[in-house]
């Protein structure tokens, strides 16, 4: 009895440091968002530009994210637990103390290199720690915290560069990272069931499913449609609905809120609708963004940009469950490979996103991002019907 309580205490303490963990790897990632102004005044390029910030952080972390999950394959889940840490501390040092844009955008591609592996390694201990049934539950946790860390990153990391220097807000998140590394090191399973090698081909073979293939699609259209927005929030916050630094970092603290809520929420449509739920969500997402485009910048604008923050992560859950659905019924030695797919699609939706928002931006103008992601929500939205079809015939 006493053992067994010591066991379900452990896998407790396990998951909270895994959820703790998607907290700092979404610090990590959109510290940048908040302080766009200021890192554009301090490295003398412009807003435009400092989104490749995100778009090549995103790039770098889908590309390299399923490549590590497949040339690792031999080795033991602990130590590229060790390694991942390591670049991923030394990556977010690098960021603090970059002494010009090359440098920090190079920073900004070594996170993101290892980002994604790190946080596709944290997936694969759910299904141990919580069971099978359990790993929508698990998996929304996780990205909730991701969501909470956009509060963080954004709202408060936008009031620290206001109020002292962005410098601030970069360090907080290192040293954070530094921290739940250390303690992910100390505290999780060093043995586990993904430990078992497994070659190029036993993995590989996962992308052969077409359902894990169009699924890899509606994440780059529907969080490209997102991103198309969000990759430049602050500056339309201010310059298209007017809002002041202090007022803009409130909102973008609601905004995380609400996008807290979006992943648990997204956690309970899997267990309910599974992949299905994702067709919905995004005709509504495309209703959303058309509406915050047809706003301009009228103070009703601001509704819709939280509505966005509601539908943000709802189809995130139902992927991947998908994806590791679709591993542990016809792949069962591509776990690993499996839990990547989110991290290397949802970032590749937002390279893509945040891509053609630059675009917008550049062109015809930040009041237009809401009607170009309302075309690729629209898209994304077909994407996801063929994705549930496919899914219903290969799995059920």
């Amino acid at each position: 009895m006493m053992a067994t309580t010591r066991t379900s205490l452990h896998a407790t303490v396990c998951v909270a440091i895994l959820v703790t963990m998607g907290f700092a790897l979404g610090c990590s990632e959109f510290v940048p968002i908040g302080i766009q102004p200021q890192l554009a005044d301090a490295f003398g390029v412009s807003i435009a530009r400092t989104g490749e910030l995100i778009s090549l952080y995103s790039v770098a972390y889908a590309v390299a994210t399923p490549i590590l999950a497949i040339a690792t394959g031999r080795f033991r889940r602990y130590t590229l637990l060790a390694v991942y840490s390591a670049v991923f501390c030394a990556a977010n040092l690098l960021m603090v103390f970059a002494p010009n844009f090359t440098v920090l955008l190079v920073s900004r591609v070594l996170l993101g290199m290892v980002s994604g592996a790190l946080l596709a390694l944290g997936i694969t201990y759910i299904p141990e720690l919580m069971g099978v049934r359990r790993i929508s539950i698990g998996v929304s946790l996780v990205y909730a915290a991701f969501s909470v860390a956009m509060v963080v990153a954004t709202s408060l990391g936008k009031l620290a560069a206001e109020l002292l220097t962005w410098h601030v807000a970069m360090a907080g998140s290192a040293v954070f990272a530094v921290a739940v590394c250390a303690l992910a090191l100390a505290i999780l399973p060093r043995t586990g069931a993904t430990d078992e090698p497994a070659t190029f081909r036993d993995q590989a073979s996962l992308l052969t499913e077409p359902q894990v293939i169009t699924g890899i699609l509606v994440f780059l259209f529907g969080v490209g449609s997102v991103y198309v927005f969000y990759g430049y929030v602050t500056p339309y916050l201010q310059d298209v609905l007017g809002l002041g630094a202090v007022a803009a970092s409130g909102i973008l603290m609601v905004y995380g809120c609400l996008t807290f809520l979006s992943n648990l929420l997204s956690g309970i449509l899997d267990r309910q609708f599974g992949i299905k739920a994702t067709v919905g969500v995004f005709l509504l997402l495309a209703a959303v963004l058309g509406g915050l485009f047809l706003a301009g910048g009228a103070s009703y604008g601001l509704g819709f940009v939280l509505i966005v923050a509601v539908l943000m992560y709802l189809s995130s859950v139902p992927c991947v469950s998908l994806y590791m659905r679709s591993a542990r019924l016809r792949h069962p030695k591509a776990l690993t490979l499996a839990s990547s797919l989110e991290p290397m699609a949802f970032n590749l939706g937002i390279a893509f996103g945040t891509a053609v928002g630059g675009a917008v931006v550049s062109g015809p103008g930040l009041r237009f991002v809401g009607l170009a992601g309302a075309v690729l929500a629209v898209i994304a939205c077909g994407v996801a019907a063929l994705t549930a079809h496919l899914a219903h015939r290969r799995l059920d």
